[in-house]
């Protein structure tokens, strides 16, 4: 069985699936995908999320606001803890810093990123890490913040090996997205080659980030498989074996039975 870490439910393209949920998941179910994380951007559409969703035990969400979203609601730790406490929440996020599409003064960035990790600690429940070209910040503020008491997700992997191991030993899972599958991916399959077989995770962050051979095209969490494969490859073990090993790191790290 295989398990999507991380994706957006409620902006895929369903055309494909008749624009019914319901069919979309039928065929998640009939390629083994047991479970799936949708992952939070902003706030306004969260409720809209929320519904989507909620008749799908196999669908765990996040609440958090993405880095790159600057118009919505800022929320503070308590309003992100307050939202979390719903049994269908498992994790923070997505959160972090994106200094490729930001630029001047990011304290604000910085600020939404130190809530969230103080939202997770109230809650006791993981964060999903995103950092585009801020991973020293990153570093520095998930251990000013003691982030190593809840641990959590650097979701879809860019960085090097010297980033995966400050943040596994921060006690972060490393999880691998299509862009494993890239030609051009070299520093990041060397990752996937090393990274401890207890830390690593697989997503699709769909709809982006399709894997080869779809790259280019939208993405979607039955491409998961691919990620799986290929990192199967690397390692030179099973496809079944990185599987059940990216299944059992999930339910380990988010604490589901």
């Amino acid at each position: 069985m295989l398990i999507d870490s991380h994706c957006h439910l409620d902006r895929i393209d369903l055309k494909p699936y008749h624009n019914d949920f319901a069919v979309f998941m039928s065929e998640a179910k009939q390629n083994q995908i047991e479970h799936l994380l949708t992952i939070a951007i902003d706030l306004e559409s969260y409720p809209d999320m929320m519904a989507l969703v909620a008749d799908y035990p196999q669908i765990s969400v996040t609440v958090g606001v993405h880095p790159n979203v600057q118009n919505g609601k800022e929320p503070s730790a308590d309003e992100l803890a307050k939202l979390g406490r719903s049994k269908k929440v498992i994790g923070i996020g997505e959160t972090g810093l994106d200094y490729y599409r930001n630029g001047g003064d990011l304290e604000w960035q910085q600020q939404r990123f130190r809530n969230h990790i103080e939202a997770a600690r109230i809650l006791k429940k993981p964060l999903v890490i995103h950092t585009r070209d801020a991973k020293s910040d990153t570093l520095r503020i998930l251990r000013e913040q003691n982030a190593q008491d809840i641990g959590g997700i650097i979701h879809c992997f860019t960085e090097d090996w010297e980033f995966a191991e400050a943040a596994l030993d921060l006690g972060f899972y490393i999880s691998f997205s299509g862009i494993v599958t890239f030609n051009n991916a070299k520093t990041i399959q060397a990752v996937a080659q090393k990274v401890p077989f207890d830390r690593f995770l697989i997503e699709t962050d769909s709809p982006y980030l399709a894997p080869v051979p779809h790259r280019g095209k939208p993405n979607y969490p039955v491409y998961v498989r691919y990620v799986a494969e290929c990192i199967a490859d690397l390692r030179g073990l099973s496809f079944n074996a990185i599987a059940d090993q990216s299944t059992d790191n999930f339910y380990r790290l988010f604490n589901i039975n």
